[in-house]
């Protein structure tokens, strides 16, 4: 079994330290991480403690000395950054508080030497439902992860620990925002690292909450705050952005056969919530909600716990070759229920599709046009479906 050292070397890895006026455990932390690492950089954020005179004593440690305090979001984003600039793959986090036990460094490298996909962000779960933790400190937890996994639907156990393992290369090529510099930029990264493609792990780790020594910064409601606030934005970029991104990729990768039989057809949902969705997705197209189709889709989807694939996918039967054609058939739909008389053509609404004169009689013809063909759809999907699975379970006998 390769030492922590010798996997460091091999993986071109470096520990990165931020830290904030943490002089009563900084020592031991420094001690505790140079068993297991020769290549350290600590970020000393503007402390006003003795910080600077113990890193001063450490001659092979890396320090960077900020004058000013910024956060631990800008001090993280310039270690890495100073890591990356000096040719390393990877970076070992941790935290300066004493919360955090350097010997359970090579837990990290271990899960890295072992994992096949070495694009990899290893977290370490701090199992933050023990009674030790700091009730704050867990309930800050839990609002982080659940918003992180609202948007990218990536269950973690702990979001917020700052003892983790980066992979440099993909950390490269993200940008990050300028304004989070404090501990939100622990969720920026796990969400647009995701996004990127990165897979992403736990290891467990211990913890200690030492109340004597320990000066923590994290200000429960500022700092929640601010999460939500980033969760809020990542989450319109989620509907609006990655999911379609993301279904254009994976159509384009399998085409369109293989992507309607493995994504659609052979999902493990039932033929009921797979109609269901062909209906969401059907009445959403052709909804007079223009512009907001793929949010509306992609968001009561979510809320219903239906296929976003297959509703996403339905969604577009107004695609803009016949969005003419849906106008058409709406405004005609909303003549018949309204009890008026069509003036114009299709010709008239093909060449001038956008100027539609009689915005009420097509609103109301909309949502019934789209009603009526939205449950046609889900119930000849629904019975073709049925129809296919009782064929599949007879073949399979």
């Amino acid at each position: 079994m390769p030492t922590a050292k010798e996997l460091f070397k091999k993986y071109k890895c470096c520990v990165v330290i931020p830290t904030f006026n943490n002089g009563g455990t900084l020592t031991r932390i420094l001690n505790g991480v140079m068993e297991h690492a020769d290549n350290i950089f600590v970020i000393n954020d503007g402390s006003t403690d003795n910080t600077k005179e113990i890193l001063n004593s450490y001659n092979s440690i890396q320090s960077i000395n900020l004058q000013e305090n910024r956060g631990k979001g800008n001090a993280l984003k310039l270690g890495l950054k100073t890591a990356i600039e000096q040719g390393y793959d990877y970076a070992i986090t941790l935290d300066s508080d004493g919360q955090h036990f350097p010997e359970d460094i090579p837990l990290f490298l271990n899960a890295l030497s072992t994992s096949s996909n070495k694009n990899l962000m290893i977290i370490g779960d701090r199992n933050m439902n023990e009674a030790e933790v700091l009730s704050r400190s867990a309930k800050g937890n839990r609002v982080s992860s659940f918003w992180v996994h609202a948007a990218t639907g990536l269950r973690l156990k702990d979001s917020q620990s700052g003892f983790r393992l980066y992979p440099l290369q993909a950390i490269s090529q993200l940008s990050f925002y300028d304004w989070t510099r404090k501990f939100e930029f622990e969720v920026e990264v796990i969400v647009k690292s995701y996004w990127a493609g990165v897979t992403i792990q736990h290891v467990p780790i211990k913890i200690l909450y030492n109340f004597s020594e320990r000066v923590s910064h994290f200000r429960p409601f500022m700092d929640i705050a601010r999460i939500v606030i980033l969760i809020t934005w990542f989450l319109i970029m989620r509907l609006c952005y990655i999911i379609p991104r993301d279904f254009v990729r994976k159509l384009k990768e399998k085409g369109l056969g293989k992507f309607l039989r493995e994504d659609l057809l052979q999902s493990g949902d039932s033929p009921r919530k797979k109609a269901l969705s062909i209906a969401l997705g059907v009445f959403i197209g052709l909804s007079p909600f223009w512009g907001l189709h793929t949010v509306l889709v992609i968001f009561l989807a979510v809320l219903l716990r239906l296929n976003k694939v297959i509703a996403f996918t339905f969604s577009n039967i107004s695609l803009p070759p016949f969005i003419p054609l849906v106008i058409f058939l709406s405004t005609y739909t909303g003549n018949f229920v309204l009890g008026q008389n069509s003036y114009f053509s299709f010709e008239e609404v093909r060449q001038n599709f956008n100027l539609v004169r009689e915005l009420e009689t097509y609103f109301v013809g909309s949502l019934v046009l789209s009603t009526i063909v939205s449950v046609a759809f889900g119930l000849i999907g629904y019975f073709i479906l049925l129809y296919r699975e009782k064929n599949t379970k007879l073949v399979n006998v």
